[in-house]
C-alpha cells in the first residue's frame, strides 16, 4: 500500500481574462506570482501559478485563463470553493482591504463550519474563494519587487496569506468520494448540516470537505475550479499509486512530466477529478524550493517556457497577452 498523502500540493481553476485573474490573486490576496508558463495541453494559453513566498507544494493555486470560454459552473462532479489559511484575527483587516477594492465580502457562519471563522469572495470569473483563520504555519509573500524595494500595498505579514487551508467538493456519489479520500490516506473528522469534513494527516493544506447535496452538473470554464492536487514524495510513490488505481479499476492517467513535478490523475468512485503531484522536482526541471523562479525576487515577470517549447518561443509569446504587475492593479501591456 502506498503511504498517505499529507494534504494538498495544489489547486487549479479555469479564469477568463490573465491580467484581471492576476490582478485578484497577486494584488487583492497578496500571493506572489510563481511562474507564468504554459497550458502543456494548449501552449497558446497561459498556465499562471501563485502561492507562498517560495512556492511551497500545499501553498499554490493555479489557473488556466480562457478569456474566449463560455463562462463556468461550480457543481457535480466538481469543485465549489477553495480556501487559504490566514492568521487567526486577521479577518477584520481583510475584510477591509477587500471592500477598498470593491470586491463583495461575505461572512461564513462558523456554526456550519466546524469553528472556522471565515469569509467568503468571488474572483472576476465567479470562483469561490474562501479565507480561513488558521493558526497553521507557512511562508508568507510579503510584496517585493524585483530591485529589492518593499510594495506598500502588500499585505502586512500579520494578515498574509499563509498557504491552501483546504477545499470544498460536489461530488456526484459522496460515498465513493470518501473512499477514494480514505485510500489516499484522509479521516473522516466529523460533519454538520450536509457537510462533511476529511482532512489529511499532515501539517497544512489538509481539509477536503464534501457537500451531500443537490446541485447541478458541473460546467467547465472561468469560474470552475478543475481539479484539487495531493502531495506524494517523488516519482516511485506515484507509479506505486498509478499501480493501486489501476487494481481497483479506476480511470487513471498515465504518469505525467509538468517540469516542475510530476503528476497523475484519477477518477474514483464519486466522479472527482484528483491529481496527485509530488514534493520533490522532475531530474530535468528547475532547480528551486518550492516552484518560484529562483532567477526573481518579486513576482515572476518573464515567460518560462520548457526546453520542448523552446523553438517555438516567439510564436508562442506573440499568442499570449502580456500584463504587468504594480501600482496597487495590474493591468494589460
Amino acid at each position: 500500500m502506498p503511504s498517505d498523502t499529507s494534504g494538498l500540493h495544489h489547486v487549479t481553476g479555469i479564469v477568463g481574462d490573465a491580467a484581471a485573474a492576476a490582478a485578484f490573486y497577486a494584488e487583492a490576496l497578496g500571493l506572489r506570482l510563481l511562474r507564468r508558463t504554459v497550458n502543456y495541453e494548449d501552449v497558446h494559453q497561459y498556465h499562471l501559478y501563485f502561492g507562498d513566498a517560495t512556492g511551497s507544494p500545499g501553498s499554490v493555486f493555479t489557473v488556466f485563463p480562457d478569456p474566449h470560454g463560455d463562462p463556468g459552473r461550480a457543481g457535480k462532479p466538481g469543485y465549489a470553493a477553495v480556501a487559504f489559511a490566514v492568521p487567526p484575527g486577521s479577518l477584520g483587516h481583510w475584510r477591509e482591504r477587500l471592500a477598498d477594492r470593491g470586491i463583495a465580502v461575505e461572512d461564513v457562519s462558523a456554526s456550519d463550519r466546524f469553528g472556522d471563522r471565515a469569509l467568503s469572495v468571488s474572483d472576476p470569473s465567479g470562483t469561490r474563494v474562501e479565507l480561513v483563520e488558521s493558526d497553521v504555519d507557512g511562508d508568507p509573500w510579503i510584496g517585493e519587487s524585483d530591485d529589492g524595494a518593499s510594495d506598500a500595498d502588500s499585505v502586512p505579514e500579520s494578515a498574509a496569506i499563509r498557504g491552501l487551508y483546504g477545499v470544498t467538493a460536489l461530488p456526484a456519489d459522496p460515498y465513493g468520494t470518501a473512499s477514494v479520500l480514505q485510500t489516499l490516506g484522509f479521516e473522516y473528522e466529523s460533519e454538520v448540516g450536509d457537510r462533511i469534513r476529511y482532512r489529511a494527516p499532515g501539517e497544512r493544506a489538509t481539509v477536503v470537505d464534501l457537500l451531500d447535496r443537490d446541485a447541478p452538473y458541473l460546467r467547465e470554464g472561468p469560474g470552475a475550479l478543475h481539479h484539487a492536487a495531493v502531495r506524494v514524495p517523488d516519482r516511485e510513490a506515484l507509479l506505486d499509486w498509478h499501480g493501486l488505481f489501476r487494481d481497483r479499476d479506476y480511470d487513471v492517467s498515465r504518469v505525467k512530466d509538468r517540469h516542475f513535478f510530476h503528476s497523475l490523475y484519477v477518477r474514483g468512485p464519486g466522479g472527482l477529478l484528483v491529481e496527485l503531484a509530488t514534493e520533490a522536482p522532475t531530474p530535468d526541471g528547475p532547480r528551486a524550493p518550492g516552484l518560484a523562479d529562483p532567477d526573481a525576487t518579486g513576482h515572476a515577470t518573464e515567460l518560462y517556457l520548457p526546453p520542448r517549447f523552446e523553438d517555438d518561443r516567439e510564436l508562442i509569446e506573440s499568442q499570449l497577452p502580456a500584463f504587468e504587475i504594480g501600482d496597487g492593479r495590474t493591468r494589460p501591456r
